[in-house]
């Protein structure tokens, strides 16, 4: 059994692809390697399915430019996961209850438990629509993606912006949880100082990979201070240091990601360490490690971690903090 902290499974069907459809699938010139059936292969229960409105630019030319067009897209996303409901390919979960009863149920025919994570807050218009989408479903909320209007975000180094100050307050007061994945760390200490209900779905360790994409020492210590979890990216660009896209995939292996997740653990602890894989997030099978053909090769990764935290990273320990927190 796995629980996958960070999937963007709305996204890639905006993109164009059929997730109820067999693999191999086509994505960005690259190999798709999730679908509903490989993760019910790989015994990937339940998830965190990501609303990311992606902002315009070459590569996503359909992207937004406005708050309320990104609102629009979040939307779309938000109505392709109710259709997958309907369809019987997934449940909505909107707290730790459900999760558990979800988790706890062992047909076979069972759907992908899915808690709603949105990847950039642009979506939310304002603090007061952050209502609107508590009441559809939404747990968790990433600030930023790159930069956003509420925070600076991957290579856009910054703070919280005052609508950002507000936001958070709101998060808070809904008791939400922020997830500090892509987050620029100036950003990250401005909100922490605000509500301390804090996770990263998909981030690695910044010693290992030096760029503001990652998380630093001191952010994962207070991530842990906070009681707070990690998910581990299987992106290779995003494990090995100057991996770049057109590299052979034989380059990086799961003992390269287990090195980050020593790191963390060293850090933290190991039950605070589980897995967001990012798997298809604008990448495909070229650019994961060489062990991962298929997405049940998950549990060759798994088996490298010690054996007393194995089971914790790979299910438990998301499944005890979601439990209690969402």
């Amino acid at each position: 059994m796995i629980f996958d902290a960070h999937l963007d499974l709305a996204f890639n069907a905006a993109e164009g692809r059929d997730l109820t459809r067999p693999l191999p699938q086509s994505m960005n010139g690259e190999t798709a390697i999730v679908n509903f059936e490989s993760l019910k292969q790989a015994g990937v229960r339940a998830c965190m399915g990501t609303l990311w409105a992606y902002p315009r630019s070459t590569d996503h030319p359909q992207g937004y430019v406005t708050a309320q067009e990104a609102r629009t897209l979040a939307l779309e996303q938000l109505d392709q996961y109710l259709r997958w409901q309907d369809q019987g390919h997934i449940r909505l979960l909107t707290s730790g209850s459900e999760l558990l009863e979800h988790w706890n149920n062992h047909d076979a025919d069972a759907p992908l438990g899915v808690i709603l994570l949105m990847e950039g807050a642009d979506p939310i218009v304002d603090p007061a629509d952050l209502q609107f989408w508590h009441r559809e479903g939404l747990r968790v909320v990433g600030l930023a993606w790159e930069r956003t209007r509420y925070s600076g975000g991957t290579n856009a180094p910054g703070g919280l912006t005052p609508e950002g100050v507000e936001l958070v307050h709101a998060i808070r007061d809904l008791n939400l949880t922020l997830d500090a994945s892509h987050l620029a760390e100036q950003a990250f200490w401005e909100m922490v100082e605000i509500h301390q209900k804090v996770i990263a779905s998909h981030s690695n360790a910044q010693a290992l990979i030096p760029t503001d994409r990652q998380l630093s020492d001191a952010m994962i210590r207070k991530i842990g201070e906070m009681d707070g979890m990690i998910g581990l990216v299987m992106f290779s660009s995003f494990i090995k240091k100057g991996f770049k896209r057109g590299m052979p995939k034989q380059d990086v292996g799961f003992a390269d990601l287990l090195v980050h997740a020593e790191h963390i653990a060293g850090l933290i602890g190991w039950n605070r360490i589980g897995l967001g894989s990012d798997l298809d997030g604008g990448f495909g099978l070229e650019r994961t490690p060489r062990e991962l053909l298929h997405l049940k090769d998950l549990e060759q990764f798994f088996q490298l971690v010690p054996e007393p935290a194995r089971a914790g990273v790979q299910f438990q320990n998301w499944l005890t903090w979601l439990a209690r927190s969402i």
